[in-house]
């Protein structure tokens, strides 16, 4: 059985390194030997997620936890919360700011998109307090 856990830290403002935590994920993944589209799955989810968490929450946490036949991504921030989680899950909502803009991010396919490549996904907000994902991906 494939077994693995790992935290990650996403710091504030770091656009210069945003991707790293799926590139690492990709890697990992790689050397467990799972399937590329399974890769490509929890790659995808993982960079939107890095995104979101730069953009709207300054960074925050991510929790890779692969066990039981499922890759568990815990995404976890202290950022201003969504005020309204059914329509940020649309596609083409966004409430990026100039700058996340004048960096060619917020054209609104984040979390569409994590749930999309996700087989579940569960989202926990509280404004002003931060948010919480959990996505799944079985293999």
């Amino acid at each position: 059985m494939k077994k693995f856990n790992q935290d990650f830290t996403i710091e504030k403002d770091d656009f210069l390194n945003m991707g790293n935590v799926s590139d690492k994920v990709r890697t990992i993944l790689h050397e467990m030997e799972f399937p590329s589209e399974l890769i490509r799955r929890v790659s995808t989810v993982l960079y939107q997620g890095e995104i979101n968490m730069l953009i709207h929450a300054g960074g925050g946490k991510i929790n890779l936890d692969i066990s039981e036949g499922v890759i568990t991504m815990t995404l976890s921030d202290k950022g201003p919360g969504i005020e309204n989680i059914e329509e940020a899950m649309k596609e083409g909502y966004s409430t990026a700011g100039t700058k996340a803009k004048a960096r060619g991010f917020g054209e609104g396919m984040g979390l569409s998109s994590m749930k999309k490549f996700s087989d579940e996904m569960y989202i926990y907000s509280k404004p002003g307090e931060g948010t919480t994902v959990i996505m799944k991906v079985f293999f």
